[in-house]
C-alpha cells in the first residue's frame, strides 16, 4: 500500500477482540492508520499481547511505526473459566454457554478500561476503535468525549442482510425450515431459508444470546462511525445500502482490503505456521499453475470427525493436488490418519498441515488455483487479492450471506451445497452434511480445464484482484476513507476543544 502520513497528530485506541478473525484484522488497522501518521494503542489480554508481540515489534522497528500494546487482563476466574480461554489457539471450540460467559466477563472490563485510558497513556485518546462485541466502549468514548468506531469481521453485504432480516423479524414466524424467503428491498434476488440463517430448531443451540446481541446493535447505533474490512468496488450498492441504513450521523469506512498491507506473504501476523513455509513453497513449486486446491476451515468453526473424514475421501476421489490444513483434531480423528494411512495413499498429491497454514503465502502461489472456504469474510478478501476463485462451505454466522454473495452475485466460485447452518455443541455426534461425492463434484467444477465455470471465475476474481490493489493504493477508495476517517476525527476534535473553551469562557 502506498504511504502518504496525514499530519493530524491522531491517537488511535483499539480494542481488538481475541479471536483470529477479528484480531489479526484489527491489527493489519493499526498498521496502516500508524504508516499515516497516527500513534496507535493496542489494547488486549496478556494472551493476545503475547501473541501480537513479533507482530508489532517489527512494525515499531521496522516501518518505525508508533505503535504499542496494552494488557488488560480478562477476570476468567470469577466467572469460572480456565486461563487463556478467550484465545482460540489454546481453547479451540467453546461451547455457547460458554461463549457466553466470555462475553459477560468482556462486559465487566469496562472501568478498568476507563482506568487504563486515564492512567496508562501518554496522551488521551482521540477515537476508539472497538470491536462489535465490546458494547461498552461507545460509552467510555462517550465520557471520554472522543468518537467510537465500530469493527466487524464481516462485509457491507452479509451486514446489511442482517440488517433487513432483524428489522424484519424474518427469523420469527411459523414458516417451514426450508421455504425460500426473499431478503425485501436489496439491489438483488436474495433468497434465504431459516435453516441457512438459524439452522435446525432441534439442533439450535439453547443458549439465548440474543440480550448481549441487542446491547451490541445499540452501541453501534449511538456510536460514530463503522469500519469494514472491504473496498466499494467489491461491494458498491450494499456499501451504499450500509450507509443509508445507518443513518447520516453514523459513519460506514470500508478501508479494506486490509490483508493487503502484508506485502510480506510470509508474515505469520503472530501464529506460528505448523509447516516450514520453504518447504511449502517447494512442494507448490512441483506443481502446475492453478491446479492445487487450498482447503481451510479458519481457526475457530468446527468440523466434526465425521465430516473430516467424508472431506479427506472428497478430496482424494478428486484425483487433484491439494493442501489441506487440519486446524483441530479429535482423537478418532488422529486415529483415522494413523489406520487408514491417509497421507501416504495422497503422498505426491496432497500435502496436510496439523495446524496453523501461510494463508497468505499458499494464496497467492501460482499453482494454487482454488480455495474451498468456509466462508469467513476474511478468507474470502484473501482469496480475492490473490485472484483465486472458491468453493464455498459455509458452517454459520455470516458465512451463508458471504456464500450468496461471492457465488451468486459476483460468480466467483461454486458450491458444495450446504443446506443448514450447525448451531450446536454437539456437533461432534452429528452426520456429515457434506458427502464426499459433493465435495468431489464442487471441486472438479472449479478446477477442471473443460468446465467453462473456471474460466469465467478466474477472470472474475483477477478482475476483482486488481480492484482491491487500487482501492488500497495511494488515491484508491479505501486510502481515501482512511483519509476521511483522519479528517472526521480531527474535526471531531477540533470541535470538542472548540465546546470546551467557550465553556471555560462562559
Amino acid at each position: 500500500m502506498a504511504g502518504g502520513s496525514i499530519n493530524y497528530n491522531l491517537h488511535f485506541v483499539l480494542f481488538p477482540y481475541y479471536e483470529s478473525g477479528h484480531m489479526l484484522p484489527m491489527v493489519d488497522i493499526a498498521r496502516i492508520l500508524a504508516q499515516r501518521g497516527a500513534t496507535v494503542t493496542i489494547v488486549t489480554t496478556p494472551a493476545g499481547a503475547n501473541r501480537l508481540k513479533p507482530t508489532i515489534n517489527r512494525a515499531t522497528i521496522e516501518a518505525k511505526h508508533k505503535i504499542q500494546l496494552l494488557e488488560l487482563a480478562l477476570p476468567l476466574a470469577e466467572f469460572g473459566l480456565p486461563e487463556g480461554f478467550e484465545d482460540s489457539k489454546l481453547i479451540s471450540h467453546k461451547t455457547a454457554e460458554q461463549q457466553l460467559t466470555l462475553y459477560r466477563a468482556m462486559e465487566s472490563l469496562q472501568k478498568p478500561a476507563e482506568d487504563l485510558l486515564r492512567d496508562q497513556l501518554a496522551t488521551p485518546p482521540d477515537c476508539i476503535i472497538a470491536d462489535f462485541f465490546f458494547p461498552w466502549a461507545t460509552e467510555v468514548a462517550r465520557k471520554f468525549e472522543v468518537p467510537r468506531l465500530v469493527v466487524h469481521g464481516q462485509g457491507c453485504f452479509s451486514l446489511v442482510c442482517l440488517d433487513v432480516i432483524a428489522v424484519n423479524k424474518i427469523r420469527q414466524g411459523t414458516e417451514s425450515e426450508t421455504e425460500k424467503m426473499v431478503l425485501p428491498g436489496l439491489p438483488d434476488r436474495v433468497e434465504v431459508t431459516k435453516l441457512k440463517i438459524r439452522g435446525r430448531s432441534s439442533t439450535l443451540s439453547k443458549v439465548d444470546f440474543g440480550m448481549f446481541t441487542y446491547a451490541c446493535m445499540q452501541a453501534e447505533r449511538a456510536a460514530f462511525g463503522t469500519l469494514v474490512n472491504s473496498f466499494k468496488e467489491v461491494e458498491p450498492e450494499y456499501a451504499k445500502k450500509l450507509q443509508k441504513r445507518r443513518g447520516s450521523t453514523t459513519q460506514v469506512y470500508c478501508v479494506g482490503p486490509v490483508s493487503l498491507y502484508n506485502n510480506n506473504k510470509d508474515d505469520d501476523r503472530g501464529s506460528k505456521a505448523a509447516i516450514d513455509d520453504h518447504y511449502c513453497l517447494q512442494w507448490l513449486n512441483q506443481r502446475e499453475a492453478e491446479s492445487v486446491l487450498y482447503v481451510s476451515f479458519g481457526s475457530v468453526v468446527p468440523v466434526s470427525t465425521k465430516q473430516s473424514i467424508e472431506l479427506g475421501l472428497g478430496l482424494e476421489a478428486t484425483n487433484k493436488p491439494f493442501i489441506w490444513c487440519v486446524r483441530t483434531k479429535s482423537k478418532q480423528l488422529e486415529e483415522w490418519f494413523s489406520e487408514s494411512r491417509f497421507e501416504e495413499r495422497v503422498r505426491g498429491r496432497g500435502l496436510i498441515i496439523h495446524g496453523w497454514a501461510p494463508q497468505l503465502l499458499i494464496l497467492s502461489h501460482p499453482s494454487v488455483g482454488g480455495f474451498l472456504t468456509h466462508c469467513g469474510w476474511n478468507s474470502l478478501v484473501e482469496a480475492i487479492c490473490a485472484g483465486v476463485p472458491i468453493v464455498t462451505w459455509p458452517i454459520k454466522w455470516d458465512q451463508f450471506y458471504n456464500e450468496i454473495y461471492m457465488v451468486q452475485i459476483l460468480k466467483i466460485g461454486v458450491s458444495v451445497g450446504v443446506e443448514e447452518a450447525l448451531y450446536s455443541d454437539d456437533f461432534e455426534d452429528m452426520e456429515p452434511l457434506v458427502n464426499r461425492d459433493s465435495i468431489k463434484t464442487a471441486v472438479n467444477r472449479l478446477l477442471d480445464e473443460e468446465h467453462g465455470i473456471v474460466k469465467e471465475c478466474r477472470q472474475r476474481v483477477r478482475k476483482l484482484a486488481q480492484m482491491a490493489k487500487g482501492a488500497m493504493a495511494q488515491g484508491g477508495s479505501s486510502y481515501l476513507s482512511v483519509s476521511k476517517l483522519f479528517q472526521d476525527v480531527s474535526d471531531f476534535r477540533r470541535r470538542r476543544r472548540r465546546a470546551q473553551e467557550n465553556k471555560q469562557g462562559e
